[in-house]
């Protein structure tokens, strides 16, 4: 049986992106870049004042105080200044063009203005109040590298640049299999034994805020038949394929012969995790992935989130596919019986110090998705872990941060 951190490896092995296509810059917001983003010329494109002031050149300010004539203005979005000659100063605002000649800017009240003579009191340093040409990016300079998922603070810097169209990762298409005969869908009538489907929509709900595109086949009765007909029919089209259920030992669980009949070579089948132990990883002949869940709601969602959240981003090339851990302190004891790796869900409290605190919820069982509702991260145990008492640092992965 695998370890987390073996499975792990083997889910995100050899994953290509799954295609490239051009968008425009006002739509890439959650889209991750195919290329690296350069810089077409210096920003700002020249030197500017970064207060409104006086324009000078700091050699002429060395034996301060002294007076200098003023000798016109620069604005923004003005006409271009002439050079400044040696002796002078300009008047000068936020945002304007420097002079040619001048390496300085005096803030305006630092300054006595009497008509059009400047007063100054004390010398400047070349560089004061200036924004230099291309301080911000050199000509050619990378804005953003390629696997950089797009954020709305990264517009102002790609418009910045006339980055108008961008290339972005496809969104993967990842077809979603649920299998049960006990299952119904949410808004049909209730009948005994039957229980809502919850899985399938949370993790339609999940593929598409990781950025790909999810493909919920009709629920599959426990049919070796139908579920091998709903295989074949995900895998057309589809870069990843979700199964729920169905991969374990039970005489009912027909999915692991429903894939291999269907030519999806299995990796492997089971994890050393708590939840969500059966869990199998494969590929079709046509390269398609194939992800089976176990069948409980918070396993399902759980080992999606270990695993299947970090393929779907890997699948558009993000260069951080696994969000990242963070130390908490347990906000409560836990005792636990050792063997495997237990992702407990749990709410945090980040106003503690110095670290933040999380709290175990009390449902973690595997049937319980009322507690991946209330949760605000899982808290990872290892596995030889059997007395963790309040306050313990723990490692935890934030579910914001999927």
């Amino acid at each position: 049986m695998l370890t987390y951190e073996e499975a792990l490896d083997r889910v995100l092995g050899d994953v290509a992106v799954a295609g490239v296509e051009r968008v425009d810059c006002a739509l890439a917001v959650g889209r991750v870049l195919a290329a690296e983003v350069r810089s077409g010329a210096n920003v700002p494109a020249f030197d500017r004042s970064t207060m409104d002031g006086y324009a000078v050149r700091s050699a002429d300010l060395a034996s301060a105080p002294c007076t200098l004539p003023v000798v016109g203005e620069s604005a923004a979005g003005g006409a271009w200044p002439e050079a400044l000659a040696e002796g002078t100063t300009m008047r000068i605002f936020t945002g304007a063009p420097l002079p040619e000649e001048a390496d300085a800017v005096v803030m305006q009240e630092e300054v006595t203005r009497d008509g059009d003579r400047a007063h100054f009191t004390r010398a400047v340093k070349p560089g004061t109040s200036v924004h230099r040409a291309g301080s911000d990016l050199a000509e050619g300079a990378v804005v953003l590298p390629a696997g950089t998922r797009v954020t709305p603070f990264h517009v102002p810097a790609l418009v910045g640049v006339e980055a108008l169209r961008l290339s972005v990762a496809r969104r993967p298409v990842v077809s979603i299999v649920l299998t049960g005969d006990e299952l119904r869908d949410a808004g049909t009538p209730a009948r005994r034994g039957k229980i809502v489907d919850v899985i399938g929509p949370g993790l339609s709900a999940l593929v598409t805020a990781c950025g790909g595109v999810a493909r919920v086949e009709p629920t599959v009765l426990d049919d070796r038949d139908s579920v091998r007909a709903t295989v074949r029919r995900a895998l057309r089209g589809a870069d990843l394929v979700l199964t729920v259920g169905g991969v374990s030992v039970g005489d009912r669980d027909v999915v692991r012969d429903s894939l291999e009949a269907e030519g999806v070579a299995l990796d492997f089948w089971r994890v050393a995790i708590k939840p969500g132990k059966p869990l199998c990883l494969g590929r079709s002949r046509d390269g398609v992935r194939v992800l089976g869940l176990p069948g409980n709601p918070s396993s399902a969602l759980l080992t999606f989130t270990l695993f299947g959240a970090p393929l779907v981003r890997a699948l558009q090339g993000d260069r951080q596919p696994v969000a990242p851990r963070f130390e908490a302190a347990l906000g409560r004891a836990i005792t636990r019986a050792p063997g495997r790796k237990e992702f407990v869900r749990v709410r945090l409290d980040a106003s503690t110090r110095p670290l933040p605190t999380v709290t175990p919820l009390d449902n973690q069982q595997s049937g319980a998705f009322t507690s991946f509702a209330w949760a605000d991260a899982l808290a990872e145990l290892e596995a030889d872990a059997t007395s963790l008492p309040e306050g313990s640092p723990v490692r935890c992965l934030r579910l914001q941060d999927l």
